[in-house]
């Protein structure tokens, strides 16, 4: 099972976030992205928005 990660940074915003999220089951990274949104940028939570955040999943680790 590869790693998978989604990195904030990709995702342009005022604030510049550089958090990189990591982890080996897809729903389990897609659930601790969707907390970050919420509870960092202001997000809300629906159908729409977990599908975007599906589409930012990356196989392997982020560049440094």
């Amino acid at each position: 099972m590869a790693r998978k990660y989604i990195d904030c940074r990709e995702f342009p915003s005022e604030m510049q976030c550089s958090v990189v999220i990591s982890a080996d089951r897809e729903d389990e990274l897609i659930d601790a992205a969707v907390q970050h949104a919420v509870a960092v940028h202001g997000e809300h939570v629906t159908p729409e928005f977990r599908r975007e955040i599906r589409k930012a999943v990356h196989e392997g680790t982020p560049a440094m």
